[in-house]
Protein backbone atom coordinates (compact mmCIF):
# COMPACT_ATOMS: atom_id res chain seq x y z
CA UNK A 1 0.00 0.00 0.00
CA UNK A 2 1.25 3.28 -0.79
CA UNK A 3 2.44 5.59 2.39
CA UNK A 4 -0.41 7.46 3.82
CA UNK A 5 -1.21 11.13 2.59
CA UNK A 6 -1.85 13.15 5.53
CA UNK A 7 -3.68 16.06 4.12
CA UNK A 8 -4.55 18.46 7.00
CA UNK A 9 -7.18 21.59 6.43
CA UNK A 10 -5.13 24.85 7.79
CA UNK A 11 -6.56 28.58 7.31
CA UNK A 12 -7.09 29.97 4.19
CA UNK A 13 -4.92 32.92 4.11
CA UNK A 14 -4.04 35.74 1.15
CA UNK A 15 -0.27 35.36 0.34
CA UNK A 16 1.58 38.34 -1.45
CA UNK A 17 5.49 38.31 -1.16
CA UNK A 18 7.60 39.94 -3.80
CA UNK A 19 11.00 38.49 -4.95
CA UNK A 20 13.57 40.95 -6.32
CA UNK A 21 16.15 39.48 -8.67
CA UNK A 22 18.18 41.54 -10.75
CA UNK A 23 19.10 40.34 -14.32
CA UNK A 24 22.02 42.65 -15.44
CA UNK A 25 19.89 45.81 -15.59
CA UNK A 26 16.66 44.06 -15.58
CA UNK A 27 14.63 43.46 -12.39
CA UNK A 28 13.33 39.76 -11.71
CA UNK A 29 10.20 40.30 -9.95
CA UNK A 30 8.54 37.29 -9.04
CA UNK A 31 4.96 37.94 -7.76
CA UNK A 32 3.24 35.73 -5.35
CA UNK A 33 -0.15 36.59 -5.59
CA UNK A 34 -3.21 34.98 -5.26
CA UNK A 35 -6.38 36.12 -3.14
CA UNK A 36 -9.70 34.54 -2.86
CA UNK A 37 -11.19 37.75 -2.31
CA UNK A 38 -9.92 39.91 -5.30
CA UNK A 39 -8.98 38.09 -8.07
CA UNK A 40 -7.26 40.02 -10.47
CA UNK A 41 -10.32 41.54 -13.26
CA UNK A 42 -8.51 41.66 -16.81
CA UNK A 43 -10.08 41.75 -20.38
CA UNK A 44 -8.65 39.48 -23.34
CA UNK A 45 -4.88 40.20 -23.88
CA UNK A 46 -5.60 39.50 -27.54
CA UNK A 47 -8.57 41.44 -28.12
CA UNK A 48 -10.85 38.25 -29.53
CA UNK A 49 -12.62 35.63 -28.00
CA UNK A 50 -10.90 32.74 -27.34
CA UNK A 51 -12.99 29.27 -28.36
CA UNK A 52 -12.12 27.28 -25.59
CA UNK A 53 -12.99 30.53 -22.73
CA UNK A 54 -15.89 30.23 -20.08
CA UNK A 55 -17.10 34.11 -21.31
CA UNK A 56 -14.36 36.57 -20.42
CA UNK A 57 -13.55 34.78 -16.58
CA UNK A 58 -9.82 33.43 -16.43
CA UNK A 59 -8.73 30.30 -14.82
CA UNK A 60 -7.54 32.18 -11.96
CA UNK A 61 -11.18 33.78 -11.34
CA UNK A 62 -12.82 30.67 -11.62
CA UNK A 63 -10.27 28.93 -9.08
CA UNK A 64 -10.11 32.05 -6.47
CA UNK A 65 -13.76 32.93 -7.37
CA UNK A 66 -15.72 30.70 -7.98
CA UNK A 67 -19.44 31.45 -9.82
CA UNK A 68 -20.61 28.82 -7.17
CA UNK A 69 -20.96 30.73 -3.47
CA UNK A 70 -19.46 27.52 -1.92
CA UNK A 71 -15.90 26.27 -2.06
CA UNK A 72 -16.36 22.19 -3.72
CA UNK A 73 -14.06 20.41 -1.74
CA UNK A 74 -11.11 19.48 -4.72
CA UNK A 75 -10.75 23.75 -4.05
CA UNK A 76 -10.61 23.01 -0.23
CA UNK A 77 -8.13 20.40 -1.16
CA UNK A 78 -6.33 22.64 -3.10
CA UNK A 79 -5.80 25.03 -0.81
CA UNK A 80 -4.77 22.38 1.61
CA UNK A 81 -1.91 21.81 -0.69
CA UNK A 82 -0.81 25.26 -1.59
CA UNK A 83 -1.29 25.69 2.18
CA UNK A 84 1.55 22.47 2.88
CA UNK A 85 3.79 24.00 0.22
CA UNK A 86 3.89 27.64 1.80
CA UNK A 87 4.40 26.33 5.00
CA UNK A 88 7.27 24.48 4.51
CA UNK A 89 9.07 27.09 2.20
CA UNK A 90 8.74 29.54 4.94
CA UNK A 91 10.21 26.68 7.73
CA UNK A 92 12.82 26.04 5.29
CA UNK A 93 13.85 29.91 4.58
CA UNK A 94 13.92 30.01 8.39
CA UNK A 95 16.16 27.16 8.72
CA UNK A 96 18.51 28.22 6.07
CA UNK A 97 21.07 30.71 5.40
CA UNK A 98 21.09 30.50 1.49
CA UNK A 99 19.52 32.63 -0.36
CA UNK A 100 17.95 31.55 -3.75
CA UNK A 101 17.02 34.14 -6.88
CA UNK A 102 15.72 33.41 -9.76
CA UNK A 103 16.71 34.02 -13.71
CA UNK A 104 15.04 33.05 -16.50
CA UNK A 105 17.00 30.20 -17.20
CA UNK A 106 15.67 29.29 -14.03
CA UNK A 107 12.29 28.68 -16.19
CA UNK A 108 12.62 26.45 -18.45
CA UNK A 109 10.31 23.88 -17.51
CA UNK A 110 7.29 26.56 -17.21
CA UNK A 111 5.02 25.82 -20.42
CA UNK A 112 3.06 28.63 -21.34
CA UNK A 113 -0.57 28.45 -22.70
CA UNK A 114 -1.23 32.57 -23.38
CA UNK A 115 -5.23 31.38 -24.82
CA UNK A 116 -6.14 30.12 -21.45
CA UNK A 117 -3.49 31.84 -19.62
CA UNK A 118 -1.80 28.79 -17.93
CA UNK A 119 1.49 27.83 -16.64
CA UNK A 120 2.28 24.50 -16.31
CA UNK A 121 5.85 22.82 -15.07
CA UNK A 122 6.62 19.53 -16.23
CA UNK A 123 8.81 17.38 -14.03
CA UNK A 124 9.70 13.96 -15.93
CA UNK A 125 8.05 11.17 -14.93
CA UNK A 126 4.90 12.54 -13.66
CA UNK A 127 2.95 12.16 -16.71
CA UNK A 128 4.57 14.76 -18.25
CA UNK A 129 4.29 12.86 -21.39
CA UNK A 130 0.68 13.11 -21.21
CA UNK A 131 0.20 16.83 -20.11
CA UNK A 132 2.73 18.28 -22.93
CA UNK A 133 0.25 16.61 -25.35
CA UNK A 134 -2.71 18.61 -23.68
CA UNK A 135 -0.41 21.91 -23.79
CA UNK A 136 0.06 21.03 -27.56
CA UNK A 137 -3.71 20.55 -28.15
CA UNK A 138 -4.74 23.69 -26.14
CA UNK A 139 -2.00 26.18 -27.61
CA UNK A 140 -1.99 24.89 -31.60
CA UNK A 141 -5.39 26.56 -31.95
CA UNK A 142 -7.07 22.98 -33.74
CA UNK A 143 -4.18 22.00 -34.99
CA UNK A 144 -4.99 19.23 -32.93
CA UNK A 145 -7.73 17.66 -31.16
CA UNK A 146 -6.65 14.80 -29.42
CA UNK A 147 -3.67 14.43 -27.19
CA UNK A 148 -3.50 10.98 -27.90
CA UNK A 149 -2.95 11.45 -31.32
CA UNK A 150 0.35 13.30 -30.84
CA UNK A 151 3.72 11.16 -30.76
CA UNK A 152 4.98 10.29 -27.55
CA UNK A 153 8.75 11.95 -29.46
CA UNK A 154 6.82 15.10 -30.80
CA UNK A 155 5.35 16.12 -27.17
CA UNK A 156 9.07 16.69 -26.07
CA UNK A 157 10.01 18.53 -28.90
CA UNK A 158 11.20 21.79 -27.08
CA UNK A 159 9.55 23.78 -30.42
CA UNK A 160 6.92 22.48 -30.19
CA UNK A 161 5.79 24.65 -26.79
CA UNK A 162 6.95 27.77 -25.46
CA UNK A 163 8.16 28.04 -22.20
CA UNK A 164 8.68 31.33 -19.71
CA UNK A 165 12.02 31.66 -20.35
CA UNK A 166 11.42 33.14 -23.62
CA UNK A 167 10.01 35.94 -22.66
CA UNK A 168 11.06 39.33 -21.86
CA UNK A 169 11.41 40.38 -17.41
CA UNK A 170 7.99 42.08 -18.02
CA UNK A 171 6.21 39.65 -19.87
CA UNK A 172 7.58 36.86 -17.06
CA UNK A 173 6.49 38.82 -14.35
CA UNK A 174 3.10 39.72 -16.36
CA UNK A 175 2.35 36.08 -16.78
CA UNK A 176 3.25 34.94 -13.12
CA UNK A 177 0.75 37.38 -11.69
CA UNK A 178 -1.64 36.94 -14.03
CA UNK A 179 -1.78 33.23 -15.27
CA UNK A 180 -2.81 30.36 -13.98
CA UNK A 181 0.69 28.35 -12.60
CA UNK A 182 0.04 24.15 -11.85
CA UNK A 183 2.62 21.35 -11.21
CA UNK A 184 1.84 17.60 -10.81
CA UNK A 185 3.90 15.59 -7.88
CA UNK A 186 4.64 12.01 -7.15
CA UNK A 187 6.30 10.10 -4.24
CA UNK A 188 10.05 11.07 -4.67
CA UNK A 189 10.88 7.32 -4.14
CA UNK A 190 8.99 5.92 -6.75
CA UNK A 191 9.56 8.49 -9.68
CA UNK A 192 13.18 8.16 -8.68
CA UNK A 193 12.76 4.01 -9.25
CA UNK A 194 10.57 5.08 -12.71
CA UNK A 195 13.62 7.25 -13.68
CA UNK A 196 16.12 4.63 -12.71
CA UNK A 197 14.06 1.67 -14.21
CA UNK A 198 13.04 3.65 -17.99
CA UNK A 199 16.77 5.17 -18.55
CA UNK A 200 19.30 2.59 -16.84
CA UNK A 201 17.08 -0.77 -17.51
CA UNK A 202 16.31 -0.08 -21.27
CA UNK A 203 18.49 -0.92 -23.88
CA UNK A 204 17.42 1.63 -26.34
CA UNK A 205 18.29 4.88 -23.81
CA UNK A 206 22.45 4.03 -25.37
CA UNK A 207 22.30 8.74 -25.17
CA UNK A 208 21.62 7.88 -21.18
CA UNK A 209 24.28 4.88 -20.57
CA UNK A 210 26.72 6.53 -22.25
CA UNK A 211 26.49 10.10 -20.63
CA UNK A 212 25.43 8.83 -17.40
CA UNK A 213 26.11 4.86 -17.15
CA UNK A 214 29.78 5.40 -17.95
CA UNK A 215 30.18 7.86 -15.53
CA UNK A 216 28.74 5.80 -12.77
CA UNK A 217 30.59 2.55 -13.52
CA UNK A 218 33.02 4.24 -13.38
CA UNK A 219 33.03 5.99 -9.89
CA UNK A 220 30.99 3.14 -7.82
CA UNK A 221 31.84 -0.20 -9.19
CA UNK A 222 34.81 -1.67 -8.01
CA UNK A 223 37.15 -3.66 -10.79
CA UNK A 224 34.42 -3.00 -13.56
CA UNK A 225 34.92 -4.72 -16.84
CA UNK A 226 35.98 -2.74 -19.43
CA UNK A 227 32.87 -3.38 -21.78
CA UNK A 228 30.96 -1.97 -19.01
CA UNK A 229 33.31 0.78 -18.41
CA UNK A 230 32.63 1.38 -22.41
CA UNK A 231 28.93 0.51 -22.53
CA UNK A 232 27.56 1.71 -19.15
CA UNK A 233 24.41 -0.34 -19.84
CA UNK A 234 24.18 -2.24 -16.67
CA UNK A 235 23.92 -0.05 -14.08
CA UNK A 236 22.94 -1.26 -10.64
CA UNK A 237 20.13 0.65 -8.61
CA UNK A 238 22.58 0.27 -5.65
CA UNK A 239 25.18 2.55 -7.94
CA UNK A 240 22.27 4.52 -9.13
CA UNK A 241 21.79 6.24 -5.57
CA UNK A 242 25.44 6.00 -4.62
CA UNK A 243 25.53 8.45 -7.69
CA UNK A 244 23.09 10.37 -6.32
CA UNK A 245 24.50 11.00 -2.70
CA UNK A 246 28.04 11.31 -3.94
CA UNK A 247 29.45 14.99 -3.04
CA UNK A 248 31.13 14.78 -5.94
CA UNK A 249 27.85 14.59 -8.42
CA UNK A 250 26.02 17.66 -6.97
CA UNK A 251 29.01 19.44 -6.94
CA UNK A 252 29.89 18.94 -10.44
CA UNK A 253 26.82 19.53 -12.27
CA UNK A 254 22.71 19.69 -11.40
CA UNK A 255 21.18 16.43 -11.36
CA UNK A 256 19.27 15.36 -14.91
CA UNK A 257 15.89 16.66 -15.12
CA UNK A 258 14.56 12.95 -14.68
CA UNK A 259 16.15 12.58 -11.00
CA UNK A 260 16.17 16.48 -10.18
CA UNK A 261 13.70 17.08 -7.33
CA UNK A 262 10.75 19.12 -7.56
CA UNK A 263 12.06 21.95 -5.72
CA UNK A 264 14.89 22.71 -7.90
CA UNK A 265 12.69 22.26 -11.44
CA UNK A 266 9.73 23.58 -10.46
CA UNK A 267 11.17 26.72 -7.48
CA UNK A 268 7.18 26.43 -5.60
CA UNK A 269 9.15 28.99 -2.86
CA UNK A 270 9.90 31.24 -5.44
CA UNK A 271 6.67 30.48 -7.61
CA UNK A 272 3.29 30.48 -6.00
CA UNK A 273 1.61 27.52 -7.57
CA UNK A 274 -1.83 28.02 -7.73
CA UNK A 275 -2.86 24.30 -8.03
CA UNK A 276 -0.68 21.38 -7.19
CA UNK A 277 -1.72 18.23 -8.68
CA UNK A 278 -0.83 14.66 -7.70
CA UNK A 279 0.22 11.58 -9.63
CA UNK A 280 -2.06 9.29 -7.20
CA UNK A 281 -4.54 11.70 -8.18
CA UNK A 282 -4.00 12.51 -11.73
CA UNK A 283 -7.12 11.98 -13.55
CA UNK A 284 -8.94 14.28 -11.04
CA UNK A 285 -6.58 16.91 -11.07
CA UNK A 286 -5.88 16.94 -14.41
CA UNK A 287 -9.33 17.36 -15.57
CA UNK A 288 -10.43 20.13 -12.83
CA UNK A 289 -7.53 22.39 -14.44
CA UNK A 290 -9.09 21.41 -18.19
CA UNK A 291 -12.54 22.81 -16.28
CA UNK A 292 -10.84 25.38 -14.58
CA UNK A 293 -9.55 26.54 -17.82
CA UNK A 294 -12.39 26.21 -19.73
CA UNK A 295 -11.73 23.22 -21.46
CA UNK A 296 -13.55 20.67 -19.45
CA UNK A 297 -16.68 20.05 -21.83
CA UNK A 298 -14.56 19.03 -24.91
CA UNK A 299 -11.22 17.69 -23.83
CA UNK A 300 -10.27 15.01 -20.62
CA UNK A 301 -6.97 13.93 -19.53
CA UNK A 302 -5.68 10.78 -21.17
CA UNK A 303 -6.75 7.86 -18.77
CA UNK A 304 -5.14 4.66 -20.01
CA UNK A 305 -3.23 2.82 -17.60
CA UNK A 306 0.55 1.92 -17.93
CA UNK A 307 1.12 -1.83 -17.57
CA UNK A 308 4.95 -1.15 -16.90
CA UNK A 309 4.26 2.02 -14.15
CA UNK A 310 6.46 1.75 -11.40
CA UNK A 311 4.22 1.00 -8.14
CA UNK A 312 5.18 1.19 -4.48
CA UNK A 313 5.48 -2.43 -4.43
CA UNK A 314 8.59 -2.36 -6.94
CA UNK A 315 9.81 0.53 -4.77
CA UNK A 316 10.16 -1.17 -2.18
CA UNK A 317 11.98 -3.91 -3.46
CA UNK A 318 14.34 -1.99 -5.35
CA UNK A 319 14.91 -0.32 -1.68
CA UNK A 320 15.43 -3.60 0.10
CA UNK A 321 19.20 -3.64 -1.06
CA UNK A 322 20.13 -0.38 -0.07
CA UNK A 323 22.16 0.44 3.17
CA UNK A 324 20.43 1.91 6.11
CA UNK A 325 23.50 4.94 5.54
CA UNK A 326 22.45 5.23 2.26
CA UNK A 327 18.73 5.83 2.29
CA UNK A 328 19.24 8.19 5.29
CA UNK A 329 21.38 10.43 2.94
CA UNK A 330 19.30 9.58 -0.30
CA UNK A 331 15.99 10.72 2.07
CA UNK A 332 18.13 14.06 3.27
CA UNK A 333 18.36 14.61 -0.63
CA UNK A 334 14.56 14.79 -1.49
CA UNK A 335 13.45 15.56 1.73
CA UNK A 336 11.84 19.01 1.04
CA UNK A 337 10.09 17.12 -1.87
CA UNK A 338 8.40 14.53 0.70
CA UNK A 339 7.46 17.80 3.30
CA UNK A 340 6.57 20.01 0.55
CA UNK A 341 4.24 18.12 -1.17
CA UNK A 342 2.78 15.93 2.30
CA UNK A 343 4.92 12.61 1.31
CA UNK A 344 5.31 10.35 4.36
CA UNK A 345 8.54 8.95 5.01
CA UNK A 346 7.95 5.27 3.40
CA UNK A 347 7.55 2.37 5.98
CA UNK A 348 10.47 0.26 4.11
CA UNK A 349 12.84 3.00 4.86
CA UNK A 350 15.64 2.29 7.44
CA UNK A 351 16.53 5.43 8.63
CA UNK A 352 19.38 6.23 11.13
Amino acid sequence: MKPALLEVMRMNRICRMVLVTCVGSFALVIFYFQSMLHPVIRRNPFGMDICCRKGSRSPLQELYNPTQLELSSTAVLHQIRRDQVTDTCRANSMSSRKRRVLTPSDLKHLVVDEDHELIYCYVPKVACTNWKRVMMVLTGRGKYSDPMEIPANEAHISSNLKTLNQYSIPEINHRLKNYMKFLFVREPFERLVSAYRNKFTQKYNTSFHKRYGTKIVKRQRKNATQEALHKGDDVKFEEFVAYLIDPHTQREEPFNEHWQTVYSLCHPCHIHYDLIGKYETLEEDSNYILQLAGVGNYLKFPTYAKSTRTTDEMTTEFFQNISSEHQTQLYEVYKLDFLMFNYSVPSYLKLE
